[in-house]
């Protein structure tokens, strides 16, 4: 367990340190861990040379809080509640939910067919201002359908907030679908 009084904690916190060195160190770590180079198939099909394995980066957590605390950074004003889709971005929202203290729920890409059948986990009441957050957005399908999911259960979405934007319409698409789109990073800003 680390001391949060550490120096250590208060590095990876970023006490004494800009937002702009916090984010210069963050990009660098994150491409560092989730960059990777060959020949990929993105979910969207489309084929790609290169690739962000969100596992890679989301599973440290020296890098998960982090990133969180600049999400923090950019929240909307007037959030209720985040949502992350399965099962990439549940362990973003669970991170940003402690970091803001806002409850989240999970968007599930189908509906199980037991239990609640629910497609939204977790508490959500109509009219409730929602933030989707997503880790890759590529083609932003993938945050589009959340987002979609969230509205059908009465609930406004206010915006999609990503990781990484790969620089491939993602942002177009999702402003056509009618929604704000932000992302901490752009391929271009990761130096990819």
């Amino acid at each position: 367990m680390i001391d949060q009084n550490s120096p250590q904690a208060l590095l990876e916190a970023g006490v004494g340190r800009s937002l702009q060195e916090r984010r210069d160190e963050l990009a660098r770590d994150i491409v560092g861990a989730a960059y990777l180079r060959g020949d990929f198939v993105l979910s969207s099909g489309a084929r790609s040379t290169y690739y962000f394995d969100k596992y890679l980066f989301e599973t440290k957590p020296t890098i998960l809080r982090r990133v969180a605390a600049l999400m923090v950074e950019r929240l909307p004003a007037q959030v209720d509640r985040i949502a992350g889709p399965e099962v990439g971005a549940v362990a973003l929202a669970a991170a940003l939910s402690l970091e803001s203290g806002l409850p989240f729920v999970i968007v599930r890409k189908t509906a199980k067919s037991y239990a609640t059948g629910r497609l939204v986990e977790g508490e959500l009441y109509p009219q409730e201002k929602v933030l989707v957050v997503e880790d890759i957005i590529s083609t932003g399908a993938q945050a589009i359908r959340a987002a979609g999911q969230v509205r059908a259960v009465g609930a406004q979405v206010v915006g999609i907030l990503g990781v990484i934007d790969r620089e491939q319409d993602g942002p177009q698409r999702i402003a056509a679908a009618g929604y704000h789109f932000d992302a901490l990073f752009t391929r271009t800003q990761l130096g990819i």
